[in-house]
């Protein structure tokens, strides 16, 4: 089982947002049996909360199902547990680096993973309300997170 953490400032826009994005993706790879998703948060002032309106609002918009998510702040059993800790932006990343964990290839930035995307962060929609835009840089990097934990598997299944 390969387990993937999504990270955010609160956890009630970006994070959950990708939760639910890529959870649907592995859904329709048929590799839900092979891929545990979850997400979190650097801070707990949302905790126990549904997403943001927007985040719910652009989910359903795009038919993809959020229910069941609901806030909470990251713990280091988490990034201990994790196979990949992927942060929305730069402050995540040093959050992230104080609580112990360190950049790799197995902690990143989502956008790391989208050389081409001129963007380098997921910015956060809370005040601006961009969700749309947060929604399509969370789309192309959750397709690439997948292309890589498909090679991963691919690979896994090769050497056995």
């Amino acid at each position: 089982m390969i387990r993937v953490l999504f990270i955010c400032l609160g956890n009630i826009c970006r994070s959950p947002m990708a939760e639910a994005v890529f959870r649907n993706m592995v859904q329709e790879a048929g590799l839900t049996g092979e891929i545990d998703i979850d997400s979190a948060g650097i801070g707990n002032w949302h905790a126990g909360d549904p997403p943001h309106i927007g985040t719910r609002r652009v989910l359903e918009k795009n038919g993809i199902d959020w229910t069941g998510l609901v806030s909470r702040q990251v713990t280091s059993d988490d990034l201990q547990q994790a196979d990949y800790v992927v942060a929305m932006d730069n402050d995540n990343m040093q959050a992230l680096e104080r609580l112990g964990a360190s950049r790799s290839n197995r902690v990143f930035r989502l956008l790391d993973l989208v050389p081409d995307e001129p963007l380098d962060e997921v910015p956060d929609p809370y005040y601006d309300g961009r969700f749309d835009e947060v929604y399509r840089l969370v789309q192309l990097g959750c397709k690439a997170l997948l292309r890589r934990i498909q090679g991963e598997l691919a690979a896994r299944e090769a050497n056995k």
